[in-house]
């Protein structure tokens, strides 16, 4: 059986993650971060939001598009203070980040993208060495998916701008901690 290493990078900052905003799928890099050199065999994917794209192509990777690699789909709320919707919102508020299966905001619930997120990795990638730029809410459900822990707990996962997420699968997924 041959391995796949397996390696999520968020992507980096955004204007909405320094000012307290949901994402929208438009929001562009704050700061671009420098290139960096990758193994030759090196494959990549890219989710397909414009801050996932600027970050490949910033870093000097030439991805495939990947729509399992997605942000989470804040719906209503997306382009939104979390300021504004603790003050005109405040139950909703409250409801999503309690529970799993809310999507008060009318886009996907945690349980869909952790469910959306473990399918792609159930699936499995050719093996070899991959590298998928992706989002905070990915890297959490592929967290969780991989270790079997409470979804409800996935937002006490912080998920900085440009973080790695190492992952190995040889007949299961491992998280590998460099």
């Amino acid at each position: 059986m041959q391995a796949i290493e397996l390696t999520l990078l968020c992507h980096a900052a955004t204007e909405a993650q320094r000012t307290g905003h949901f994402a929208r799928q438009d929001d562009a890099l704050r700061d671009m971060p420098a290139p960096r050199s990758w193994p030759p065999a090196l494959q990549c994917l890219v989710a397909p939001e414009r801050r996932t794209v600027q970050t490949a192509a910033a870093l000097g990777l030439a991805g495939q598009v990947d729509t399992a690699l997605a942000d989470m789909d804040m719906g209503c709320w997306g382009g939104r203070s979390l300021k504004d919707v603790q003050l005109t919102a405040p139950e909703a508020l409250r409801d999503w980040l309690d529970d799993p299966l809310a999507a008060p905001h009318g886009g996907e619930s945690l349980r869909q993208v952790s469910a959306r997120v473990g399918a792609w990795l159930d699936r499995g990638l050719p093996p070899g060495q991959w590298l998928a730029v992706t989002h905070p809410w990915v890297m959490r459900a592929a967290l969780q998916h991989v270790l079997g822990g409470a979804l409800a707990k996935a937002g006490c996962i912080d998920v900085l701008p440009l973080a790695e997420l190492r992952m190995n699968w040889h007949g299961y997924w491992r998280l590998r901690v460099d």
